[in-house]
C-alpha cells in the first residue's frame, strides 16, 4: 500500500470529502489524482476517491502582502514553509474496497473527520481501475457542478500510465469507448470529453472509437 500521506480528513458525505493539508505538501496532489482512505473496521474497507478541487486560502498576512511593491522571495518561502495557510483539496468518492475486493458503489459510510489520506501509487490506480466495468465513471459524470472534462481527463491520461505499466495497454481504448457509450444520448458533454483527452494528447484513442 502507498504511504505518501497527503492530509487529513476535514469534512465528508456519502459522495465525497474535503482534505486538509499543508501547502509545502501541495506539490505532491494533482487533478484527477486517485486517493484511498482506510477505515478502521473488522472488513479493512478502503474508501477511494479522486480529486477534483484544490483550493488554496488566504489570509490578513497574505492580503498585506499583495499590497506591497516588492516582496522578498524568503518572505514569500517563509509565508508557505512556515505559516499555517490553509489548503483544502475535495475529493469526490469512485468506491470502495472490503475484505480484498473493489467494488465501484458509494462506500457503505463515509469517513471520519482527521481519518489520514494516501495517495494511490501507480499500482494501486491500476488496480481500482482494472476492477469490473468502469462502473466509476457514473459517479463522476452525475457530477454535474464538477469540472467533469478535464476531470475525466486528466484521471484517463494518469490511469492510462499506471496501466500500461502494469502491462495492460488496451485499457485507454477501453475507457474511451465506455464513456463514448455513457454519453451517446448527451453529445455537448460527448464532446466535451473528447476534446479534452486531445488536450491531453489523448486524441487519437477517443477517434478510434467515436
Amino acid at each position: 500500500m502507498s504511504t505518501i500521506e497527503i492530509g487529513r480528513l476535514l469534512r465528508s458525505s456519502t459522495t465525497g470529502c474535503v482534505i486538509g493539508c499543508r501547502l509545502s505538501d501541495i506539490d505532491v496532489p494533482a487533478l484527477g489524482g486517485m486517493v484511498r482512505i482506510p477505515l478502521e473496521d473488522p472488513a479493512h474497507t478502503q474508501v477511494y476517491g479522486l480529486i477534483y478541487d484544490i483550493h488554496v486560502d488566504d489570509d490578513g498576512l497574505v492580503r498585506q502582502l499583495i499590497t506591497a511593491d516588492q516582496v522578498h522571495p524568503s518572505v514569500i518561502l517563509d509565508n508557505r514553509l512556515n505559516r499555517n495557510v490553509p489548503v483544502e483539496i475535495s475529493v469526490l468518492f469512485t468506491g470502495y474496497e472490503q475484505n480484498g475486493q473493489i467494488c465501484h458503489l458509494l462506500p457503505p459510510r463515509p469517513p471520519l473527520t482527521l481519518d489520514v489520506i494516501y495517495l494511490c501509487s501507480p499500482a494501486e490506480l491500476a488496480r481500482f481501475t482494472a476492477a469490473g466495468r468502469f462502473g466509476y465513471f457514473r459517479h463522476v459524470l452525475r457530477a454535474r457542478d464538477l469540472p467533469v472534462e478535464e476531470l475525466l481527463a486528466a484521471h484517463v491520461q494518469q490511469a492510462a500510465a499506471a496501466q500500461s505499466a502494469a502491462g495492460s495497454r488496451e485499457w485507454a481504448q477501453q475507457a474511451a469507448a465506455e464513456l463514448i457509450t455513457l454519453l451517446r444520448d448527451d453529445y455537448p458533454t460527448l464532446m466535451g470529453v473528447l476534446g479534452a483527452l486531445a488536450d491531453a494528447q489523448m486524441g487519437s484513442i477517443g477517434g478510434q472509437n467515436a
